[in-house]
């Protein structure tokens, strides 16, 4: 079944073409369809295009087909070219000819984008969920490791003094970032298409306000050509929050393999969550992290992807946007899958202690001490140069107390205050 047959039956190879993944990524919008549905035959009755008695039928039919999706019983059959149409061919077997009737006023373009503004509602609520629980972890540990000191570099070069509580809330603090583009995501995705029909309206009296009520969204998409529009532009923004997450993730997890190995020795994990060498036999590989950093670079290139398949594309529907499915929905679940082993494995990390007892990392204490004589009396410039010339003859003896007091300094992390900058940030998602 095509809701756009006219009685003809298109080239088996050209529908396998066209059809493509459809029916296969179709599946993750069946409950979507069937709730964009129920909005619809409800405002078809209320402007007099269904009965009370058609809608009581026909949301019982809807209902039955929702019961069918959340049990794992719904499945497009072959010939039926997506949820859509198995959706109206189910009520039409099972209702007669007033199944028929829920296409009125609605194009299966809109259809679609009704479909795929409620599942990337849902998909971004269910991705920040998961950035907040590693969030979280990361929290516990900077609070946890916070007066465990660790050596700061810049240009891979021994710098200053850091600690586990900065470096742990650096990435904490940076995910707020992150969700910020998924909130503008979730504002993005949270209008209604629906009504927009193939993207110029309809000439039904269609009650636009009265489905994004009950469909729950924000606001309108109030020009049709707009609504339509919007279509690789909210997955467009969508993968850029991704993106963003993906980049923080990808960085801390280039940290990790960077601070498991044996030069740098900062963190370990226990045996079972690390991998081996076929020949040498000292080997612990940080495997995870390592796969962790190599999706993150990939997920980095989807907003491109996504942008390359919209190029020059004018206004109104065309065939391409079909594409963005496949690219956008093994995103989401590459980036869910990342965020949970990430945060699976600092279950389990161990940071080392007195790591800064080691002479090599004696430099790092040079601007303590330049600031020590500097708080003094001695100017500046003049306190740099004599550290400096200490370094350069070899006689250069840290004093290793550290004094960090500022905001977001190694003795005053502001946990309470990035939490709660999370907090606000998942208020704008959670509604």
């Amino acid at each position: 079944m095509k809701l756009w047959s006219k009685g003809t039956e298109p080239n088996a190879l050209v529908e396998q073409f066209t059809v493509g993944k459809d029916r296969e990524l179709d599946l993750r919008l069946a409950k979507h369809d069937v709730a964009g549905s129920i909005a619809h035959i409800k405002m078809l009755q209320s402007i007099g295009l269904l009965t009370p008695d058609e809608l009581r039928v026909l949301l019982g039919g809807l209902e039955q087909i929702a019961e069918d999706v959340a049990a794992g019983r719904f499945a497009i059959d072959a010939g039926v070219e997506d949820v859509h149409s198995q959706v109206e061919l189910l009520l039409t077997q099972r209702l007669g000819e007033v199944g028929k009737k829920i296409h009125a006023g609605r194009s299966r373009n809109d259809q679609v984008l009704v479909d795929l503004k409620l599942f990337f509602r849902e998909e971004i609520q269910r991705l920040a969920r998961a950035v907040q629980e590693l969030f979280a972890t990361l929290t516990a540990l900077s609070e946890q490791h916070k007066a465990v000191l660790m050596a700061g570099y810049t240009h891979l070069q021994v710098a200053m003094p850091s600690s586990f509580g900065l470096w742990f809330g650096a990435y904490a603090e940076s995910l707020t970032d992150d969700v910020q583009l998924l909130r503008a995501a979730y504002k993005i995705a949270n209008q209604n298409p629906l009504g927009s029909a193939a993207g110029y309206g309809s000439s039904f009296p269609l009650n636009r306000a009265m489905t994004t009520a009950l469909l729950g969204f924000d606001d309108l998409h109030y020009n049709a050509i707009a609504a339509q529009m919007s279509r690789g532009k909210t997955e467009r923004a969508l993968a850029a929050a991704m993106a963003a997450v993906a980049a923080t993730l990808g960085r801390f997890a280039m940290d990790v393999c960077l601070y498991m190995s044996q030069n740098f020795a900062f963190v370990s994990f226990p045996d079972a969550l690390t991998t081996g060498s076929s020949i040498m036999p000292h080997k612990k590989n940080p495997d995870v992290f390592e796969l962790v950093r190599g999706k993150c670079n990939r997920l980095q290139a989807v907003p491109n992807e996504v942008a390359l398949l919209c190029a020059n594309l004018p206004s109104g529907y065309h065939r391409d946007m079909q594409l963005l499915k496949e690219i956008i929905f093994p995103a989401i679940e590459e980036l869910m899958s990342c965020l949970r082993i990430t945060q699976f494995m600092l279950q389990h990390i161990t940071v080392r202690q007195n790591i800064l007892e080691d002479a090599k990392y004696d430099y790092l204490f040079t601007v303590e001490d330049v600031n020590r004589m500097a708080l003094s009396g001695v100017p500046f410039r003049e306190a740099y140069k004599r550290v400096g010339e200490q370094v350069r003859q070899g006689a250069y003896k840290p004093h290793k107390a550290v004094h960090h007091t500022h905001e977001g300094s190694i003795g005053n992390l502001c946990t309470n205050q990035i939490v709660a900058k999370m907090n606000k940030v998942m208020e704008g998602i959670n509604g």
